[in-house]
Protein backbone atom coordinates (compact mmCIF):
# COMPACT_ATOMS: atom_id res chain seq x y z
CA UNK A 1 0.00 0.00 0.00
CA UNK A 2 1.13 3.79 -1.25
CA UNK A 3 0.37 6.70 0.95
CA UNK A 4 -2.05 8.71 -1.31
CA UNK A 5 -0.94 12.52 -1.70
CA UNK A 6 -2.10 14.87 1.18
CA UNK A 7 -1.88 18.25 1.89
CA UNK A 8 -0.92 18.93 5.27
CA UNK A 9 -2.17 22.14 7.58
CA UNK A 10 -0.15 24.71 9.50
CA UNK A 11 -1.70 25.19 12.76
CA UNK A 12 -2.95 28.13 11.79
CA UNK A 13 -5.01 26.98 8.84
CA UNK A 14 -6.40 24.50 11.16
CA UNK A 15 -7.52 27.46 12.90
CA UNK A 16 -9.33 29.14 10.41
CA UNK A 17 -10.99 25.51 9.68
CA UNK A 18 -12.29 25.75 12.74
CA UNK A 19 -14.27 28.83 12.01
CA UNK A 20 -16.19 26.60 9.54
CA UNK A 21 -16.66 23.65 11.78
CA UNK A 22 -18.69 25.95 14.36
CA UNK A 23 -20.78 27.04 12.09
CA UNK A 24 -21.60 23.85 10.68
CA UNK A 25 -22.00 22.83 14.41
CA UNK A 26 -24.66 25.76 14.90
CA UNK A 27 -26.76 24.75 12.11
CA UNK A 28 -26.80 21.24 13.30
CA UNK A 29 -27.84 22.69 16.24
CA UNK A 30 -30.73 24.87 14.70
CA UNK A 31 -31.55 22.04 13.14
CA UNK A 32 -32.17 19.52 16.73
CA UNK A 33 -33.82 22.16 17.85
CA UNK A 34 -36.47 22.11 15.68
CA UNK A 35 -37.15 18.63 14.24
CA UNK A 36 -39.93 16.78 14.69
CA UNK A 37 -43.41 15.10 13.38
CA UNK A 38 -44.87 17.22 10.39
CA UNK A 39 -41.61 18.82 9.74
CA UNK A 40 -40.50 19.57 6.16
CA UNK A 41 -37.06 18.24 4.60
CA UNK A 42 -37.23 21.68 2.86
CA UNK A 43 -37.83 23.37 6.41
CA UNK A 44 -34.54 22.04 7.49
CA UNK A 45 -32.72 22.81 4.78
CA UNK A 46 -34.00 26.42 5.25
CA UNK A 47 -32.80 26.52 8.91
CA UNK A 48 -29.46 25.51 7.83
CA UNK A 49 -29.51 28.14 5.22
CA UNK A 50 -30.19 31.08 7.51
CA UNK A 51 -27.34 29.64 9.71
CA UNK A 52 -24.79 29.80 6.81
CA UNK A 53 -26.41 33.43 6.14
CA UNK A 54 -26.15 34.91 9.31
CA UNK A 55 -22.30 33.92 8.83
CA UNK A 56 -21.68 34.64 5.88
CA UNK A 57 -20.75 31.21 5.13
CA UNK A 58 -21.21 29.84 1.32
CA UNK A 59 -22.96 26.55 1.00
CA UNK A 60 -20.58 23.72 -0.19
CA UNK A 61 -23.34 21.62 -1.48
CA UNK A 62 -25.71 24.01 -3.09
CA UNK A 63 -24.93 23.60 -7.24
CA UNK A 64 -22.06 20.76 -6.40
CA UNK A 65 -20.00 19.82 -7.85
CA UNK A 66 -19.39 23.22 -10.25
CA UNK A 67 -20.30 22.57 -13.90
CA UNK A 68 -22.38 19.89 -13.65
CA UNK A 69 -24.86 19.56 -15.83
CA UNK A 70 -27.50 18.02 -12.64
CA UNK A 71 -25.61 19.92 -9.64
CA UNK A 72 -27.17 19.61 -6.21
CA UNK A 73 -29.87 22.15 -5.47
CA UNK A 74 -29.74 22.35 -2.01
CA UNK A 75 -27.60 24.22 1.02
CA UNK A 76 -28.16 20.29 2.86
CA UNK A 77 -28.30 16.35 2.21
CA UNK A 78 -31.16 15.24 4.24
CA UNK A 79 -32.29 11.67 4.08
CA UNK A 80 -34.39 9.63 5.42
CA UNK A 81 -35.23 5.49 6.51
CA UNK A 82 -33.85 3.56 3.62
CA UNK A 83 -32.26 6.67 1.99
CA UNK A 84 -28.70 6.36 3.30
CA UNK A 85 -26.87 10.16 1.56
CA UNK A 86 -27.77 12.79 -1.07
CA UNK A 87 -31.19 13.09 -0.14
CA UNK A 88 -32.56 16.29 -1.76
CA UNK A 89 -35.21 18.46 0.65
CA UNK A 90 -38.70 18.55 0.06
CA UNK A 91 -42.10 18.76 1.19
CA UNK A 92 -41.91 15.17 2.59
CA UNK A 93 -43.20 15.77 6.43
CA UNK A 94 -41.25 13.66 9.12
CA UNK A 95 -43.19 10.72 10.50
CA UNK A 96 -43.02 8.52 13.91
CA UNK A 97 -40.67 5.97 12.91
CA UNK A 98 -38.58 7.79 10.38
CA UNK A 99 -34.81 8.73 10.78
CA UNK A 100 -33.26 10.91 9.11
CA UNK A 101 -29.28 12.09 8.01
CA UNK A 102 -28.38 15.93 7.99
CA UNK A 103 -25.72 16.50 6.04
CA UNK A 104 -24.04 19.90 5.85
CA UNK A 105 -21.07 21.79 5.05
CA UNK A 106 -19.97 25.56 4.96
CA UNK A 107 -16.57 27.60 3.82
CA UNK A 108 -15.44 30.64 5.58
CA UNK A 109 -12.40 32.45 4.13
CA UNK A 110 -11.47 29.92 1.67
CA UNK A 111 -12.02 27.36 4.74
CA UNK A 112 -14.44 24.51 4.49
CA UNK A 113 -16.06 21.92 7.20
CA UNK A 114 -18.55 19.19 7.29
CA UNK A 115 -20.74 17.26 9.45
CA UNK A 116 -23.63 14.58 9.56
CA UNK A 117 -26.29 13.74 12.49
CA UNK A 118 -28.54 11.02 12.15
CA UNK A 119 -31.91 11.66 14.21
CA UNK A 120 -34.77 9.27 15.44
CA UNK A 121 -38.13 11.23 14.92
CA UNK A 122 -40.74 9.54 17.71
CA UNK A 123 -40.11 5.98 18.39
CA UNK A 124 -38.35 3.34 16.65
CA UNK A 125 -37.81 -0.35 17.14
CA UNK A 126 -34.57 -1.78 18.72
CA UNK A 127 -32.55 -2.76 15.79
CA UNK A 128 -33.20 0.75 14.46
CA UNK A 129 -32.12 2.21 18.38
CA UNK A 130 -28.87 -0.62 17.70
CA UNK A 131 -28.43 0.87 14.07
CA UNK A 132 -28.21 4.61 15.42
CA UNK A 133 -26.10 3.45 18.23
CA UNK A 134 -23.80 1.29 15.79
CA UNK A 135 -23.39 3.90 13.60
CA UNK A 136 -21.84 6.86 16.34
CA UNK A 137 -19.91 4.32 18.01
CA UNK A 138 -18.17 4.16 14.96
CA UNK A 139 -17.39 7.32 13.81
CA UNK A 140 -16.12 7.18 18.34
CA UNK A 141 -14.00 4.49 17.35
CA UNK A 142 -12.35 6.15 14.56
CA UNK A 143 -11.71 8.86 16.66
CA UNK A 144 -10.55 7.55 19.74
CA UNK A 145 -8.11 5.01 17.54
CA UNK A 146 -6.55 8.00 15.89
CA UNK A 147 -5.05 9.00 18.97
CA UNK A 148 -2.92 6.11 18.84
CA UNK A 149 -2.68 4.35 15.82
CA UNK A 150 -0.41 4.93 12.72
CA UNK A 151 -2.10 4.33 9.82
CA UNK A 152 -5.71 4.73 8.67
CA UNK A 153 -6.22 1.12 7.37
CA UNK A 154 -5.46 0.62 11.78
CA UNK A 155 -8.62 2.98 12.43
CA UNK A 156 -10.99 1.63 9.32
CA UNK A 157 -10.10 -2.01 11.06
CA UNK A 158 -11.73 -0.87 14.25
CA UNK A 159 -14.57 0.84 12.71
CA UNK A 160 -15.66 -2.04 10.93
CA UNK A 161 -15.33 -4.44 14.08
CA UNK A 162 -17.80 -2.51 15.89
CA UNK A 163 -20.86 -2.67 12.42
CA UNK A 164 -19.53 -6.16 11.86
CA UNK A 165 -19.98 -7.36 15.71
CA UNK A 166 -23.85 -6.27 14.92
CA UNK A 167 -23.71 -8.06 12.00
CA UNK A 168 -24.75 -4.66 9.48
CA UNK A 169 -23.76 -3.92 6.51
CA UNK A 170 -20.83 -0.98 5.88
CA UNK A 171 -21.18 1.21 2.97
CA UNK A 172 -18.06 0.76 0.72
CA UNK A 173 -19.01 3.15 -2.32
CA UNK A 174 -19.06 6.36 -0.48
CA UNK A 175 -16.39 6.76 2.19
CA UNK A 176 -14.99 9.27 3.85
CA UNK A 177 -12.50 12.17 2.53
CA UNK A 178 -9.93 14.74 3.25
CA UNK A 179 -11.43 18.36 3.09
CA UNK A 180 -9.66 21.75 3.22
CA UNK A 181 -9.74 24.35 0.65
CA UNK A 182 -12.22 22.50 -1.10
CA UNK A 183 -15.19 20.16 0.19
CA UNK A 184 -13.47 16.80 -1.26
CA UNK A 185 -9.45 16.39 -1.36
CA UNK A 186 -7.51 13.52 -0.81
CA UNK A 187 -7.21 11.27 0.64
CA UNK A 188 -9.96 9.07 0.48
CA UNK A 189 -10.91 7.50 3.95
CA UNK A 190 -13.01 4.37 4.25
CA UNK A 191 -15.21 2.91 7.37
CA UNK A 192 -13.85 -0.69 6.43
CA UNK A 193 -11.12 -2.35 5.53
CA UNK A 194 -11.06 -4.85 1.87
CA UNK A 195 -8.43 -6.57 0.21
CA UNK A 196 -8.97 -3.83 -2.58
CA UNK A 197 -8.34 -1.04 -1.19
CA UNK A 198 -5.25 0.09 -1.71
CA UNK A 199 -4.98 3.60 -0.69
CA UNK A 200 -3.84 3.34 2.78
CA UNK A 201 -2.10 6.31 4.32
CA UNK A 202 0.15 7.47 7.36
CA UNK A 203 -2.31 9.48 9.74
CA UNK A 204 -0.16 13.00 10.22
CA UNK A 205 -0.29 16.28 12.28
CA UNK A 206 -1.69 18.99 9.95
CA UNK A 207 -3.91 16.09 8.20
CA UNK A 208 -7.01 17.16 8.00
CA UNK A 209 -10.12 14.58 7.18
CA UNK A 210 -14.04 14.16 7.25
CA UNK A 211 -14.68 10.57 8.43
CA UNK A 212 -18.44 9.54 7.86
CA UNK A 213 -19.42 6.43 8.64
CA UNK A 214 -22.79 4.92 6.74
CA UNK A 215 -24.05 1.60 8.09
CA UNK A 216 -26.89 -0.36 6.99
CA UNK A 217 -29.38 -2.47 8.61
CA UNK A 218 -29.56 -5.08 6.17
CA UNK A 219 -26.97 -5.33 3.41
CA UNK A 220 -23.59 -2.83 2.54
CA UNK A 221 -25.16 -2.55 -1.21
CA UNK A 222 -26.58 0.48 -2.48
CA UNK A 223 -27.88 2.01 -5.30
CA UNK A 224 -28.75 5.48 -6.75
CA UNK A 225 -32.53 6.82 -6.80
CA UNK A 226 -34.14 7.99 -9.83
CA UNK A 227 -33.71 12.04 -9.12
CA UNK A 228 -30.08 11.01 -9.46
CA UNK A 229 -28.74 11.98 -6.37
CA UNK A 230 -30.80 9.92 -4.00
CA UNK A 231 -28.33 7.15 -2.71
CA UNK A 232 -30.58 4.22 -0.95
CA UNK A 233 -29.69 0.96 0.14
CA UNK A 234 -30.26 -2.09 -2.36
CA UNK A 235 -32.88 -3.91 0.04
CA UNK A 236 -34.54 -0.63 1.46
CA UNK A 237 -34.04 -1.59 5.09
CA UNK A 238 -32.95 1.71 6.86
CA UNK A 239 -29.31 3.53 6.95
CA UNK A 240 -27.45 5.84 9.69
CA UNK A 241 -24.53 8.43 8.82
CA UNK A 242 -22.63 9.92 11.39
CA UNK A 243 -19.73 12.59 10.46
CA UNK A 244 -16.90 14.85 11.93
CA UNK A 245 -14.46 16.80 10.47
CA UNK A 246 -11.18 15.92 12.25
CA UNK A 247 -7.38 17.16 12.20
CA UNK A 248 -4.83 15.60 13.28
CA UNK A 249 -2.36 17.93 15.60
CA UNK A 250 0.54 17.00 17.40
CA UNK A 251 -1.57 16.88 20.70
CA UNK A 252 -3.98 14.51 18.98
CA UNK A 253 -6.91 14.41 16.66
CA UNK A 254 -9.47 17.23 17.57
CA UNK A 255 -13.26 17.65 16.17
CA UNK A 256 -13.15 20.80 14.01
CA UNK A 257 -16.72 20.41 13.88
CA UNK A 258 -17.59 19.16 17.38
CA UNK A 259 -18.70 21.74 19.97
CA UNK A 260 -17.22 24.73 20.94
CA UNK A 261 -16.28 26.54 23.71
CA UNK A 262 -17.82 29.61 24.77
CA UNK A 263 -14.76 31.74 24.11
CA UNK A 264 -15.04 30.28 20.65
CA UNK A 265 -18.96 31.10 20.11
CA UNK A 266 -18.13 34.26 22.17
CA UNK A 267 -15.42 35.12 18.96
CA UNK A 268 -17.31 33.83 15.88
CA UNK A 269 -20.70 35.48 17.36
CA UNK A 270 -22.89 33.88 19.64
CA UNK A 271 -26.32 33.24 18.22
CA UNK A 272 -29.56 34.39 20.32
CA UNK A 273 -31.51 31.11 19.66
CA UNK A 274 -28.88 29.24 21.12
CA UNK A 275 -29.21 27.91 24.30
CA UNK A 276 -27.17 26.94 27.62
CA UNK A 277 -24.04 24.10 26.92
CA UNK A 278 -25.99 21.63 28.66
CA UNK A 279 -28.85 21.54 26.36
CA UNK A 280 -26.26 21.35 23.26
CA UNK A 281 -26.96 18.33 20.38
CA UNK A 282 -23.85 16.21 21.03
CA UNK A 283 -22.74 13.32 18.23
Amino acid sequence: MSDQKVVLRSTREIQKMRRAGIVVWLAHQRVAAMIGLDVTTEAINAQIKQTFIDYDAIPLFLNYPPGSKTPFPAETCVSINEQVVHGIPGKRKLRNGDIISVDTGCKIDGWCGDAAVTHVIGTVPANIQDLIQVTRQSLIAAFEAMKSCQRWSEVATKMQTVARAKKMGIVEELVGHGIGKKLHEPPDVPNYLADHWQGDFQLRPGMVVAVEPMINLGTHRVKTDRDGWTIVTADRKYSAHFEHTIAMTKEGPIRLTGEPTEAELSEIGRPSWLGPADAWFLW
